[in-house]
């Protein structure tokens, strides 16, 4: 008897732009992503929250990232709402389908935990996960990853076999747990989470998928900024009045930039690792097929957050990333040193090194909208989102434009699954869910929904309707009409100071219900207590 009640796929990667894939405009090879758009539905306004440790907490139990206790990252960075673990007035998702008769399953980066090393009630087996495979930390060599673990046990000597790639661990991972799962419980539904590291820094990938990308972006960043937003319009995701934003202004027209070798190896590498994922994807969607399991499964592919545009290293030294950050190691396998930093004279993809592919190439990624990873602008936000059922979905190939975020994720799967929301876990209560089930959105587009909120690092942001308020710390807030202008080139602050007034006031006491600190307390704390800032930490 198979299961009624569909299986998930909930399918992450990591600092990737807007319009990178294939099926979002870009000219990275994704068949098998395309596929999953091409048979079930894209979103075109759906947002992550800025960043991969927030983000993640916020889709793991659909609420704000505050709320959870990942207010930044994973490291101590403030009080309540900042302690870098996922605190017990949050249930996950995995929590909440195990209490349903689910199997649940785990492959790839948590990075909702701040003890690294010492399993603690925050690590995937005490969430909820019947089995993980994967790392604690947020980043790290694709080659030899810090904190590879099994269960509770680190299992780093894994990566010494020979031929041992992360994100090909990550897929074989997933793929050998919906077979197994078929063999061992075909009776039951299951929730598998596939959280990929690609593509975020460095720049790890196979030569043989570096060599596909050969000449692919010799036009430039500029050239290919502009191609991209018409690919976006001629297919329906974005409005053609919607305009291109400009060029970074700290980055250089691609006819003068120097060191073009490099800086094409750096996105012929980036672009290889999105390749690899999706090579990995499309084993699991075999998997999924050679079981008998695809047309009852959900699957749902996004990003954590809009492209990076961090440079390596800027404020950082080879200690705290290699022994106090736990991001790199020191040398490679074979005992040979890491060369650390955007060097030009040395070209990104071996083990050996460890960059970053910069503000230009992100540029690109986040086409055609502003700012990055951090920010609450639409390039930081923005994601890639779909959603393939073939059981469930009946509209396949079509776009829906419904706004959604996040904290939706958990709402759509247990609607989808059946599954009640707990008010309270192990005797304690959990924070009323934030989300709103996007299900409704698969028979038809357009969603009444309530305003929604972000808030990371000072930068925030409301959305009411068309209209958006926004802020890059600590400037003053924009306002944007995100119908006639979604790229966000026109500020009307100054014409509705009411409306600014209205949306600040809510913000206000969203910020206060979920617990955000304001960004300067959280500054002034830092520097009380001698904290160094991280490279990846804007002012």
């Amino acid at each position: 008897m198979k299961p009624t009640k569909p299986n998930v796929v909930l399918i992450l990667n990591d600092d990737m732009g807007y319009s990178d894939i294939g099926c979002y405009g870009g000219e990275i090879d994704t068949p098998n992503i395309d596929r999953l758009a091409a048979n079930g539905l894209r979103f075109s306004q759906f947002y992550n929250t800025a960043r991969c440790s927030p983000s993640r907490a916020s889709m793991l139990t659909g609420l704000h990232p505050h709320q959870t206790g990942v207010g930044i990252l994973t490291y101590d960075s403030g009080p309540e709402g900042y302690a870098g673990n996922l605190n017990h007035k949050c249930v996950t998702i995995p929590q909440a389908l195990k209490a349903s008769g689910y199997k649940t399953y785990m492959s790839g980066k948590w990075h909702v935990a701040s003890s690294l090393t010492k399993p603690t009630d925050t690590w995937p087996l005490q969430r909820g996960f019947d089995e993980f495979y994967g790392t604690i930390i947020g980043a790290g060599s694709f080659y030899d990853p810090n904190t590879l673990t099994r269960g509770n046990e680190n299992v780093e000597h894994e990566a010494r076999k020979e031929g041992f790639f992360y994100t090909d661990a990550i897929s074989d991972q997933a793929v050998a747990y919906i077979e197994r799962h078929r063999r061992e419980n075909p009776d039951q539904p299951f929730f598998e989470y596939v959280a990929y590291t690609a593509p975020h820094w460095p720049l790890h990938a196979h030569d043989e998928d570096i060599a596909k990308y050969k000449g692919r972006f010799d036009a430039g960043w500029d050239a290919l900024r502009e191609k991209r937003l018409e690919k976006l319009v001629a297919s329906g995701l974005l409005d053609k009045a919607w305009k291109l934003s400009d060029r970074d202004p700290t980055q250089p027209p691609w006819t003068q930039a120097e060191h073009k070798a490099w800086l094409l190896r750096c996105i012929e590498v980036y672009a290889a690792q999105i390749d690899r994922m999706d090579q990995g994807i499309g084993r699991i969607l075999r998997a999924l097929e050679t079981t008998g399991q695809m047309d009852n499964t959900v699957v749902i592919f996004l990003a954590d957050n809009g492209a990076c545009a961090e440079d390596i290293p800027e404020n950082v030294t080879i200690d705290e990333l290699v022994n106090k950050l736990m991001i790199a190691k020191s040398h490679t396998r074979s005992g040979e040193p890491v060369q650390f930093g955007n060097n030009p004279e040395r070209m990104p993809g071996p083990e050996n090194t460890y960059q970053s592919y910069g503000q230009a190439w992100a540029n690109l990624s986040n086409s055609p909208f502003r700012f990055y990873k951090h920010w609450i602008h639409e390039g930081g936000i923005s994601t890639p989102m779909i959603v393939h059922w073939p059981k469930g979905i009946a509209d396949k190939g079509a776009i829906r434009h419904a706004p959604g975020y996040l904290p939706d994720i958990m709402a759509t799967i247990l609607d989808v699954t059946g599954t009640p929301y707990p008010q309270a876990w192990e005797g304690k209560p959990v924070e009323p869910l934030e989300g709103k089930s996007l299900a409704p959105v698969f028979a038809k587009d357009g969603l009444d929904r309530p305003p929604m909120f972000w808030e990371h690092e000072g930068n925030a942001a409301v959305r009411i309707g068309k209209w958006k308020l926004v802020r890059d710390y600590p400037r003053a807030w924009e306002l944007y009409d995100m119908e006639p202008d979604r790229t966000e080139l026109h500020d009307l602050a100054s014409k509705f100071p009411e409306r600014v007034a209205d949306m600040a006031q809510q913000y206000e006491a969203w910020a206060k219900r979920c617990g955000v600190i304001p960004r300067e307390k959280i500054i002034a704390l830092m520097k009380n207590q001698g904290v160094t800032r991280a490279f990846w930490e804007k002012e």
